[in-house]
């Protein structure tokens, strides 16, 4: 990087790239370049003079024949080199963009990505909402035989919709529900977007709709942002990030808040209950069956019919005492509250952990967080891994599901019958093979929801009254997947450790979660890890980590802040309220973080998010671009 006479640090390539050296440099060709990328040739930013000379630096004792005067274009110059060097492609690469405007060409790049990324973290939740969706609307229309269990969510959350109730069965109800949150996943023609209408705060809607960033559906806004960031079509990157934010907020209020509203509405919200939790927890002599994924509908009656009396005596009789359902990810967080017989055990970074006890017989996966790794672990142990996505196969796994086109979702109860006949068929023919099972195993609290705080405080106020008096110091969301980049589950831990000490108290769902159930926080033992005052508030039945559940049941945390602000009247960025995703570590979790902060939430990370790469002269971070 060489100075020219204009001010501007420029960089001139002068070599072909591979490390060989280049024997004759043409001026001409490099001014055409300075052209063609936005740097005008003449008084304000090179003349042909300070050209020359930087040219010059570069490469001394080369030779500039005599070019065209100023004002008649650019002649061709040949410029012999006496001194050959090398560099190498990313230098050339880095060399050829960092010319005038590369500042908005980095904004541009980093823009793109991110906007990607977000839409991609809105299709994975969107896809979960669609299938819960899908499931509810066929619940209700008697095409699948499962029932509606959500009768009070259902009735408060129409409310919310204006959906008339009068005179109306609960079904008739959820069907109307469910083509309203339909809408708003799939919707073509730009109209209301109507669960932000419906849920999202009077203040924040305003401010969204002022930064014009309201979006038309979830399809249309990831649709958009892969449109808009193909080649040559938006070349602006702050027009790109609105798109980010559109993709932000769709997958807020369609991949999250629909789809925490359609699995309360058709499984019901569950409760509160204590249940084991980490590896020492799985069971010998049992038919051990891992649930893995995010997708609850067939998830659901696997482990309903599973636990039924005629598979208890079709596990007997193949010699087993019974059924144990585990769950792996977020299958198993939303399983453990509403189900008796499903033990949570890890997120998805420690599937292979569990897979190496050769403990389980089967292991059902859908979408998401599945790494293809556990089938090599798999294989090792015998344990039959069945998938039940279309969306998400694994080479040498047996596929038991739904079709491209859900049209045989009224099979869910055979499909559910099938799967767990290959687990009875995969258990005899494991008999005999090593097990060790860790002995690790504690219990945890979970099952917290907005209604259960109500239920256990009365209302909303003495949690408001705490943090007015500062006996609660603030309220902080812990989420987000594991990232194998860092030490293992160590960032969070040391989080929360920090933030109970203070007197924060801590919401967590998803992966996150995890670490925090294994080592005892969501366990009222660990209340002496708290503040004095975090103490007295919480009490003896209260632990200083609340699960709400899975990863989309950060709706329940965004309830939980929402209930508390109304009662204080206030507004959610006037309150001592965070979000920390401590190991993000893919598409969803850019946007988790975004729909918080959308809220008016601060994110907080110990994960460099994939934006270095714009960073402007002594900013802070940036190793890239010194």
């Amino acid at each position: 990087m060489v100075p020219g006479r204009c001010g501007v640090r420029h960089h001139f390539i002068f070599c072909k790239g591979g490390g060989q050296p280049v024997p004759e440099v043409d001026v001409g060709a490099a001014v055409r370049v300075l052209q063609m990328v936005g740097v005008g040739i003449g008084a304000e930013v090179c003349r042909r003079k300070g050209l020359q000379s930087i040219a010059a630096h570069s490469l001394p004792k080369a030779v500039f024949p005599r070019t065209a005067p100023p004002g008649k274009g650019a002649a061709i110059a040949k410029v012999q080199v006496v001194r050959a060097f090398h560099m190498d492609i990313a230098d050339v690469l880095r060399d050829i963009f960092d010319f005038r405007f590369m500042e908005q060409g980095r904004e541009l790049i980093v823009a793109r990505n991110m906007t990607r990324a977000a839409a991609g973290g809105l299709t994975q939740h969107g896809a979960h909402a669609r299938e819960i969706l899908i499931s509810l609307k066929a619940a209700a229309n008697d095409q699948l035989d499962i029932p509606i269990l959500g009768e009070e969510k259902i009735r408060t959350v129409c409310k919310a919709f204006n959906i008339p109730e009068e005179g109306r069965s609960l079904k008739e109800v959820a069907n109307d529900l469910a083509d309203v949150l339909l809408e708003d996943l799939s919707r073509a023609l730009p109209g209301e977007y109507k669960t932000i209408t419906a849920m999202a705060p009077a203040e924040r809607r305003e401010v969204w709709k002022n930064l014009d960033i309201l979006p038309i559906s979830a399809y249309n806004e990831a649709f958009d942002a892969y449109h808009r960031t193909c080649v040559g079509t938006d070349g602006d990157w702050e027009s790109n990030m609105k798109q980010f934010l559109r993709c932000g907020l769709a997958f807020t209020f369609t991949g999250v808040v629909a789809a925490d509203i359609a699995t309360d509405a058709l499984f019901g919200q569950g409760g509160r209950r204590t249940s084991k939790v980490n590896i020492g927890a799985l069971k010998k002599g049992y038919v051990n069956i891992a649930v893995h994924g995010h997708l609850p509908t067939l998830v659901s009656q696997i482990c309903t019919i599973g636990a039924s009396e005629e598979y208890l005596e079709k596990a007997k009789a193949i010699g087993a005492k019974g059924i144990q359902f585990y769950g792996i990810c977020c299958s198993g967080l939303s399983s453990m509250y509403r189900y008796e017989n499903v033990i949570p055990l890890c997120n998805a970074i420690g599937a292979e952990l569990v897979l190496g006890t050769g403990a389980l017989d089967c292991w059902v996966a859908d979408v998401q967080d599945v790494y293809p790794a556990i089938m090599d672990v798999a294989r090792c142990f015998n344990t039959k891994v069945i998938t039940t996505s279309d969306a998400a196969r694994l080479p040498g796994a047996e596929h038991i599901g739904y079709d491209h086109h859900h049209t045989n979702l009224a099979e869910t109860k055979e499909l559910a019958r099938k799967i767990l006949d290959r687990a009875l068929e995969a258990h005899e023919l494991r008999k005999g093979m090593p097990v060790f099972i860790p002995p690790y195993e504690i219990t945890a609290e979970v099952g917290f929801s907005p209604e259960s705080t109500v239920k256990h405080y009365g209302s909303f106020k003495p949690l408001a009254e705490a943090l007015k008096s500062g006996k609660v110091r603030g309220i902080v969301n812990v989420v987000g997947c594991s990232n194998p980049r860092v030490i293992y589950e160590k960032a969070t831990v040391d989080i929360v450790d920090t933030l109970i000490k203070n007197g924060c108290i801590i919401l967590t769902n998803g992966c996150a979660s995890f670490p925090l159930m294994k080592l005892g926080y969501c366990n009222t033992d660990a209340n002496k890890k708290c503040s004095p005052a975090l103490q007295e508030f919480l009490g003896d039945d209260q632990p200083p980590v609340w699960h709400v559940g899975e990863c989309v049941d950060n709706a329940r945390s965004s309830g939980i802040f929402g209930g508390i602000a109304a009662e204080l009247g206030l507004n959610l960025p006037q309150l001592p309220f965070a979000m920390s995703s401590p190991e993000w570590s893919n598409e969803k979790g850019i946007d988790a973080s975004l729909g918080f902060r959308l809220m008016g939430i601060n994110s907080y990370h110990c994960v460099e998010p994939p934006t270095q790469g714009h960073m402007r002269p002594g900013n802070p971070g940036s190793h890239i671009y010194p």
